[in-house]
């Protein structure tokens, strides 16, 4: 068995039906235990957004929302969507909804549990699943396993996808002219033997350089750096997007009735044409929803453990209101300009096409960034697959960028003393760079097999960690709701009154 097939086995196993049905329902529970908080605390998502402000020590609520945007708004959005559409049918769609929906309240109970036990080390908040597996559940032994988890997803696993993405998408955008001006310019002898060495094309190898050129620049810069990157770019690019969608959406409005239709009846198996694929539909729809979203990961509570604000509860908010925004809003534009275009394929488990939109040309054999770029190009000739690379580039990047955030984030859970975090930091620095720059060059089954190994490993031990920890989480939230109703518009958190023991930066 080759290396790449043992990484599919893995990534299988690692998320198949068990993985799927506890992800749903711990968002179904959650939802149930709140009353439904993503639908009754809709306003309060989006006013606590804009409250608070950065201090020394934690950054603003926009700040933390951004940042972990950064994280949830990635290639997910775009290429996971097409693979999703490709190897589950549009009904992929209705199932990331799902999981969106009830991945909101998931993402309010870790967000707030990352606020409810964050420390202050070196002057600035740091927290996350690690922490409250420590604080919350006094397990030790628990707590070092996901950090370690973490480090290894965060700094080694998932970046690769998302360089990869970028690479795709600029092959498929410059990589015939970018490779001949490179031949042109060293000369065949030197081009070919580069790319026989580094088994890739070498308009890949210079995407992949950049990239990590400019990862290099920002990440020795420091969290503060990151966050202000993500608050600058994350808005910029997931509104040009849509904008873009919604155009493209306009231009074809009466087909959204049919759509919407066909997106229903494939999720259930009711549309004849793909009711073989049910099943992929569920679980591609939930493997990609999580992977676009991360509600239940357990990365956004690092992001929402760095916040400065007066209740975890409003951070939580702010959290699962950051689900919404990036699968209703971005993931379903990206499933609009496949869709409504037609360029997509459906394939079954052993690569077979069983259904074709039509929009696609006979020589496209792939799928990924090439379906949203096809879709675009469709309507801006000669733009979209500029506009999708150069889109696809932010929102992979600031992914990089809060992959990098949280696996420090860990290393400093570990390393608590001074010296030996000044040496893991620089060493997950240069990890991540060449696992990104290889990632640029990998091919893409490989690198999303092996970016859901990451993603369910997280998830696993996540999932279980709240679940655990659903007494302090329902108390914080039950708390945040009693000050609501008696009208305060910040409410206050003080742990001790409500019986959670080791929030000690509340004190």
């Amino acid at each position: 068995m080759s290396f790449s097939e043992i990484v599919a086995l893995a990534s299988k196993y690692i998320m198949d039906w068990p993985f799927i049905i506890l992800l749903i329902g711990t968002g179904l529970y959650f939802s149930i235990r709140t009353g439904f908080l993503q639908v009754r605390y809709l306003k309060d998502m989006v006013t606590m957004l804009f409250r608070g402000k950065s201090s020394s020590s934690g950054i603003s609520s926009f700040q933390a929302f951004m940042l972990a945007m950064a994280g949830r708004v990635g290639t997910g959005n775009l290429v996971g969507v097409a693979t999703a559409i490709a190897l589950g049918g549009p009904g992929a769609v209705f199932w990331m909804w799902i999981t969106a929906f009830f991945g909101a309240s998931t993402a309010y109970v870790e967000a707030s549990l990352g606020q409810v036990y964050k420390e202050k080390i070196d002057g600035h908040f740091r927290g996350g699943p690690a922490y409250y597996i420590l604080k919350g559940l006094k397990n030790k032994t628990y707590a070092l396993a996901f950090a370690i988890v973490t480090i290894l997803a965060m700094g080694v696993l998932l970046p690769g996808v998302q360089s990869n993405s970028i690479s795709e998408a600029f092959h498929n955008a410059f990589g015939t002219e970018v490779n001949t001006a490179l031949q042109s310019l060293v000369g065949s002898s030197f081009y070919d033997a580069t790319r026989a060495f580094f088994h890739a094309e070498m308009d890949n190898v210079l995407t992949g350089g950049l990239v990590v050129l400019i990862l290099a620049i920002i990440i020795f810069g420091g969290v503060k750096r990151i966050a202000r990157v993500a608050e600058i770019v994350t808005p910029f690019m997931a509104v040009g997007y849509i904008i873009m969608a919604l155009i493209i959406v306009a231009l074809n409005f009466r087909e959204l009735p049919a759509i919407f239709t066909l997106i229903i009846k494939s999720a259930f198996g009711f549309d004849q044409a793909l009711g073989g694929v049910i099943g992929a539909a569920i679980s591609m729809g939930v493997r990609r929803g999580l992977f676009a979203n991360e509600a239940g990961q357990g990365t956004a509570p690092h992001a929402a453990a760095a916040a400065q604000v007066s209740h975890p509860g409003s951070q939580g908010l702010v959290q699962a209101f950051s689900v919404y925004v990036d699968t209703m809003l971005v993931c379903t534009a990206t499933a609009f300009i496949i869709i409504v275009t037609g360029m997509y394929r459906v394939y079954d488990s052993v690569g077979n096409v069983v259904f074709n939109a039509g929009g696609l040309s006979e020589t496209i054999t792939t799928y990924g960034a090439i379906n949203v770029q096809s879709g675009v190009e469709k309507h801006f000739m000669g733009f979209g697959q500029v506009f999708v690379a150069i889109a696809l580039f932010f929102f992979a990047f600031t992914t990089i960028l809060n992959y990098y955030f949280q696996a420090e984030t860990n290393v400093y859970f570990l390393a608590k003393k001074k010296r030996v975090s000044f040496w893991a930091i620089n060493i997950l620095r240069v990890v991540m760079i060449v696992v990104t720059f290889i990632g640029s060059i990998n091919t893409m089954k490989m690198a999303w097999d092996i970016a859901d190994i990451g993603l369910g490993l997280m998830s696993w031990f996540n999932i279980v960690a709240i679940l655990l920890l659903q007494k302090p989480a329902l108390k914080t939230f039950f708390d945040y709701e009693r000050q609501r109703k008696q009208g305060i518009a910040e409410p206050k958190y003080k742990p001790a009154e409500i019986g959670i023991a080791n929030a000690d930066e509340w004190k």
